[in-house]
């Protein structure tokens, strides 16, 4: 065959080169275009999780704000049951167990003990429920096994209160010594210290001297008035007993020693694990937040001026008389003795 005619064969095998690119090329694209369908269904895959999670937490926010006005509002209806029929029944019913003039069952029933403190409560713990970030829930459950390991340490060794022992069960009693619901007697007491100090700091001095130093000796020393208040009227009414007895209505000096620590402990840990600025704004907005401290210092002055513990008593009245001069104590509370606000 002459070299100069084409050879056929040369462009069969050229032809079946562009077929075989072709081909590849086809199943390239048709790669990518699987590839591609494949990423548009992850994306929006991705993007339904996303607006799921998002609905998912904004309902839980909106079941959360709603749960927060439910008990708001039923705070504000009942504000003075809670924060004075309650206490004053709650007096008279203590004498009324300490005088053996009510039957055994009612009697010190740890049952109206724990549901009684829980319903005085409810407005300090319904006004902080919303500042209650992971960092103050950490440091509540700190103080929490603080308040039980001091408690217990105390009981055995007599240190730092003195030596004392608990007369009666206040309900369920761990490791059969330390009451189970002693946080739910201590902590709020705390918080009542600190809330009315950064009130007060707030109110009266502008913030000059809201520092963390202030605060500690501000609520510190309210911690130790609350309980010039409580422990008199506990012994009387035979809650606990220090053994020897103290000269202040049975109470000695050492057992405020050991509150001055256990305080001063308390209260770092509250002025660590609360956000100050958002504390203060629910403070301010927040009109029955410290309902439990006027609970208290009615609760507990009753009992001491029953039984004649002057001092108390008249400590008490100084707690009252602080908080009435707050400006947050005045028709509107004794309104809701007569009718609902309405509120929603």
């Amino acid at each position: 065959m002459d070299s100069s005619e084409p050879d056929p064969s040369a462009g069969s095998d050229r032809d079946r080169d562009q077929d075989q690119d072709q081909d590849r090329n086809r199943e390239q694209n048709r790669d990518r275009g699987q590839n591609q369908g494949r990423g548009d269904k992850d994306t929006s895959r991705t993007a339904l999780s996303r607006r799921g999670r998002r609905r998912s937490t904004d309902d839980a926010d909106s079941a959360g704000t709603a749960l927060q006005r439910w008990l708001e509002t039923r705070v504000r209806e009942n504000r003075f049951t809670i924060a004075v029929v309650f206490p004053i029944v709650g007096a008279i019913t203590l004498v009324a167990s300490d005088l053996g003039h009510l039957p055994a069952p009612l009697a010190y029933n740890p049952l109206f003990l724990l549901v009684g403190t829980a319903v005085m409560r409810s407005p300090l713990l319904v006004g902080v429920l919303p500042t209650l970030g992971r960092r103050a829930l950490g440091c509540l459950g700190a103080l929490t096994a603080f308040t039980y390991a001091i408690e217990l340490v105390g009981l055995r060794t007599g240190w730092p209160y003195g030596t004392f022992e608990y007369a009666i069960e206040l309900g369920p009693m761990l490791a059969g010594e330390v009451p189970l619901a002693l946080p739910l007697f201590f902590v709020p007491l705390v918080l009542d210290a600190y809330l009315l100090t950064v009130l007060v700091l707030d109110s009266h001095y502008e913030n000059r001297f809201e520092t963390p130093l202030a605060r500690l000796a501000g609520a510190v020393a309210t911690i130790l008035a609350i309980d010039l208040v409580l422990d008199p009227a506990a012994v009387a009414i035979g809650f606990w007993e220090f053994i020897p007895a103290g000269a202040y209505y049975g109470v000695p000096a050492s057992n405020y020693a050991g509150w001055l620590l256990s305080g001063a402990v308390a209260v770092v840990l509250v002025d660590f694990g609360f956000d100050h600025e958002t504390l203060r704004e629910r403070i301010q907005s927040c009109e029955f937040i410290l309902d439990d401290l006027v609970s208290f210092a009615l609760l507990w002055g009753v009992i001491n001026v029953l039984y004649g513990n002057w001092i108390a008593a008249a400590v008490a009245g100084l707690i009252c008389t602080g908080l009435f001069g707050t400006d947050r104590y005045d028709s509107d509370l004794f309104r809701t003795a007569i009718a609902p606000t309405g509120k929603n």
